[in-house]
């Protein structure tokens, strides 16, 4: 009986030895440690950014995120439950990108908030922080670490929309302003559509009215066409 719990002591000490092996030559590969944003994960577009294979740095997602995630997915909010569930599948389609590496770290879960976790390892490795969320930025920037904002790298290769042109969205949910509806282009971006708050659930023709950009994101201001 002695000789098998040696065996089985022993098996699990050469494993966490090994994850430490892992995780200490990960952080020490040299490359650039781009920490992921729970956030950027329920956006879904960091997917096709790494298939391009333009991003420079390793990509990092902490344990923190993944469980913010899965609280979301086991969520009342159907509308973040169903983002947050495919925010995870976007996590498995990432460790499968061959242009880059992902990591998948232990950051010992529930010790701190996401965004201070992220923080604090993104200060600790020198590395970035890859987000959308404003405040977070915002954040990021007084402690003198770099972050990457998905938005701006949206705006900056987007296809110019002109006020007139016209295109097919559908209207997912109610605007905060009375009669408005909501949508999203292909790239994510938000339409915010008058008259539309009674059409949930179903696709408009509509004309793009009005453009607001802030490093934030873009907001698209439309109406219902009348005569598609």
């Amino acid at each position: 009986m002695s000789i098998l719990i040696f065996l089985i002591v022993f098996g699990i000490f050469i494993e966490t030895t090994m994850l430490l092996i892992r995780k200490h030559d990960f952080f020490s590969s040299g490359r650039r440690k781009i920490f992921v944003d729970t956030s950027v994960l329920i956006d879904g577009r960091i997917l096709s950014v790494a298939k391009t294979g333009f991003i420079d740095g390793e990509l990092v997602i902490l344990r923190s995120v993944l469980r913010e995630l899965q609280l979301l997915a086991d969520g009342k909010d159907s509308e973040k439950r169903t983002r947050a569930r495919a925010g995870l599948e976007i996590v498995s389609e990432l460790e499968r990108v061959v242009n880059i590496n992902t990591e998948i770290v232990d950051d010992g879960e529930g010790r701190k908030k996401v965004d201070e976790e992220l923080l604090r390892y993104a200060k600790a490795n020198k590395g970035s922080i890859l987000t959308i969320d404003y405040n977070l930025i915002k954040v990021a920037e007084a402690e003198k670490i770099e972050a990457l904002n998905l938005n701006d790298l949206a705006l900056a290769v987007r296809t110019e929309f002109l006020p007139g042109e016209k295109m097919t969205i559908k209207i997912t949910e109610k605007g905060s302003n009375r009669g408005q509806g909501v949508g999203h282009l292909p790239d994510g971006t938000m339409v915010v559509v008058d008259k539309a708050s009674n059409r949930i659930g179903r696709e408009v023709n509509v004309e793009f009215e009005r453009f607001h950009e802030t490093s934030a994101g873009k907001i698209v201001f439309a109406k219902i066409r009348k005569h598609p």
